[in-house]
């Protein structure tokens, strides 16, 4: 039976849209030439406010595809880039070597010429946010640290830090350090999808950035930019009450606890994940 053709018409607009979404979702993304660095990013574009979304140690822009979804369905220009080293992003012989993500992130922004933007930062990601925060706040709506401890260089940290480090643990598989319990039974197609990712995450070789100035308390005291903290209940790096200890010198931090996930909260728990997110990014 043939279909009226407003109807036709209708289902014709919904698969455009539909496709479009998908584009936007996760852009195949382009290199940016910046000082000391090819950077890969992914950049939805649009005029909606943008949100930079930076990788942890183990993974890379890709690892952000459900946040893509979500926040660029919302409405934000959603921005994300592998580090230099790691991912499609090279070093750049001509630059400064090895630079820090701080500074190639503003890179990026000046490249760019963003308007105030959230930044997101996951584990070691959540190291270059706070780095970034304190340099240049006048850039900053909003921001999100997830599932990080920081990396501040402060005793009472580097002990909690210790006290977790028993015999053994550095030498256990990637996957059962960095993914909840729950995720590993229940998904383990996507578990070696991610292990698989993580293993090639780093370019051979690829040397360590440093942060732009030390992360200490006094550092994060400075920060008067809104902020949200995630934690995650399972999560044997960063477990809440490490997180907690450099929290405390935050006054402004909300807090969002979720439940029953590993270090790859935004992975493991993606709904739980971009709905804090997104309600933060709203009033901000």
């Amino acid at each position: 039976m043939m279909l009226p053709r407003r109807l036709l018409l209708a289902l014709a607009a919904t698969c455009s849209a539909l496709i479009a979404r998908s584009a936007c979702a996760m852009p195949d993304g382009t290199e940016v030439a910046l000082p000391g660095v090819r950077l890969f990013v992914r950049d939805t574009g649009g005029n909606g406010t943008p949100v930079i979304l930076l990788h942890a140690n183990t993974g890379t822009s890709a690892s952000w595809a459900e946040q893509f979804e979500a926040m660029s369905a919302a409405g934000y220009r959603v921005i994300a880039f592998d580090r230099r080293g790691w991912g499609r992003s090279l070093p750049d012989p001509a630059g400064p070597q090895p630079g820090s993500v701080a500074e190639d992130l503003a890179a990026l922004v000046d490249h760019l010429r963003l308007p105030p933007f959230h930044l997101l930062g996951v584990a070691g990601g959540g190291f270059v946010a706070l780095d970034y925060a304190a340099w240049r706040p006048e850039t900053l709506r909003g921001l999100v640290v997830a599932a990080s401890t920081g990396s501040f260089s402060e005793p009472e940290m580097e002990q909690m830090t210790r006290n977790l480090d028993v015999p053994g643990f550095r030498q256990l598989p990637e996957s059962f350090v960095e993914i909840g319990p729950s995720f590993r039974a229940t998904q383990p197609e996507r578990t070696a999808t991610w292990l698989a990712a993580e293993e090639t995450a780093r370019q051979k070789g690829a040397r360590p950035q440093p942060l732009r100035t030390p992360n200490t308390f006094a550092k994060a005291e400075a920060i008067r930019t809104p902020l949200l903290v995630i934690s995650a209940s399972a999560d044997l790096l960063a477990p809440p009450s490490l997180m907690r200890g450099w929290v405390s010198h935050m006054r402004q931090a909300e807090w969002v606890a979720i439940a029953d996930a590993g270090h790859s909260v935004p992975m493991e728990q993606p709904e739980l994940f971009n709905r804090a997110v997104l309600d933060f990014l709203r009033r901000h």
